[in-house]
């Protein structure tokens, strides 16, 4: 017996219905990028590893998909690693290609690779999968689309204002209730300098930024794994603990870095954002998080993350500024700040709420019956008429019973059937059924788009 197919865990398969509810999420964020003057880019699904490693701290390098070289690509390896187990070697001997983690690395590479043909600032975004060696679950995947939208050549804090509008903006079409949280990674930096532990910054970072999901116990363990003292630790506390209004932990901030070069530059850059964003108007409700570092190494300034609020899921948005990106590319002194939304986590929040608009729901909006050649063969021509009119529309294919017909345009939920029959015929007409309300009437092919179109 043949092995039932499957596909790899943490990958999806999308029926028609699910494709047409996620075009409406691509669409709705390829317009208001278009409509927020970014242009559009596509970049290969493999980079050179040498591209990648080094880019998203210790815990992203594990998590990228290596590809094997091809052919005998155990060909010049050292063979005593093969010998000792040694796969983390290994790997940079017999891989040389990976796919991608996220867009923003290989958009940064593309910069660096096509600056003389590039006007700067630049404003690209990109719609395209990523892969991640993640262990499945709730709203954590191995293949996933993400939507980024960057601004490069530019350290002006207007370009995150304008994006922290971008995604006020999305969410407010797709009609999702969202929080978003901003930090700034100076302030993070002067956290470390604070508790005495500057050249333990990326360690603080990747443990705090897990508070939500662990807890701060777990946390402070963590912190005491990646040898930060006692002392250090209850330091941190109490800046962990700050609430109150943005405005009152602003206050407090500024306050306890007072001695922090780089933390009082990052609360100032904080203020400048809040303040823009505030005078705007912003729908969104937002909040300032000190534990907020997404946990990966190239962000210099702004971090931002976005949650929904009814619903108990991952973050669906998060970016922030990478002064020193394309630095590592060969290319340094651009600054670069930029959001990626998570596509398939806002395709779950708007599953689980079901805010999905009609036309998303639904493409075929009208279904000829097949009566014969003949009845078809007019039913074609007025079926043409329909899509000239933008309206998307079938006919049956098989002269098949009517029963059958109908029960495919229910089952399907096309929301009219067009019968033309040899009566039909003879005035130039069809009998347009409305299949949510049973009501049918003998109409012209302006009438009927008249009546499908309201």
């Amino acid at each position: 017996m043949a092995q039932k197919p499957s596909i790899p865990k943490g990958t999806r398969d999308f029926s028609p219905i699910e494709m047409a509810r996620r075009n409406y999420i691509f669409d709705t964020i390829r317009e208001v990028f278009k409509l927020y003057g970014f242009k559009q880019i596509e970049t290969p699904a493999m980079e050179n590893l040498s591209t990648l490693m080094g880019k998203y701290g210790e815990e992203g390098d594990k998590l990228l998909f290596k590809i094997l070289n091809s052919g005998d690509f155990l060909r010049g390896a050292d063979k005593a690693l093969v010998e000792n187990d040694d796969y983390v070697h290994l790997t940079s001997q017999i891989c040389e290609k990976g796919l991608r983690y996220d867009l923003t690395v290989p958009f940064a590479r593309y910069v660096v690779q096509h600056r003389n043909e590039l006007q700067f600032p630049f404003k690209r975004f990109q719609i395209q999968p990523v892969w991640r060696a993640d262990r499945p679950q709730k709203g954590r995947y191995r293949e996933f689309y993400q939507c980024d939208a960057d601004i490069v050549g530019s350290d002006s804090l207007v370009n995150e204002i304008e994006l922290l509008q971008l995604v006020d903006e999305v969410f407010s079409r797709l009609k999702i209730n969202i929080t978003i949280k901003l930090n700034n990674r100076k302030v993070l930096a002067g956290i470390a300098e604070l508790i005495g532990a500057p050249e333990k910054i990326i360690d603080i970072t990747v443990a705090i930024d897990k508070i939500d999901k662990i807890g701060i116990d777990n946390v402070n363990a963590e912190l005491r794994e990646r040898g930060l003292s006692d002392e250090a630790i209850v330091t941190l506390q109490p800046i962990l603990a700050i609430d109150g209004s943005i405005s009152e932990r602003l206050e407090q901030l500024e306050s306890l870095l007072a001695t922090s070069e780089i933390g009082a530059l990052g609360v100032k850059e904080l203020r400048e954002v809040v303040s823009g964003v505030e005078v705007l108007g912003l729908r969104a409700t937002l909040d300032l998080d000190v534990s907020l570092a997404r946990g990966l190494n190239y962000y210099t300034g702004t971090i931002i993350e976005v949650k929904a609020q009814d619903v108990v899921i991952g973050s669906i948005t998060g970016g922030g500024r990478y002064d020193n990106l394309t630095g590592v590319f060969g290319l340094s002194g651009v600054s670069g700040v930029g959001i990626s939304f998570g596509a398939d986590r806002i395709y779950d929040v708007l599953n689980a709420l079901d805010l999905y608009p009609d036309e998303a729901k639904d493409s075929t909006r009208v279904m000829f019956v097949n009566f014969g050649v003949a009845e078809a063969g007019t039913s074609m021509k007025m079926l043409k008429e329909l899509r000239n009119a933008g309206i998307a529309a079938e006919i049956y294919p098989d002269a098949a019973k009517m029963k059958k017909q109908m029960g495919y345009a229910d089952a399907l939920a096309i929301p009219f059937v067009a019968i033309v029959g040899e009566t039909e015929m003879t005035q130039n007409k069809m009998m347009l059924k409305n299949m949510v309300t049973g009501e049918q009437s003998l109409v012209s092919v302006e009438e009927a788009i008249e009546i499908i179109k309201k």
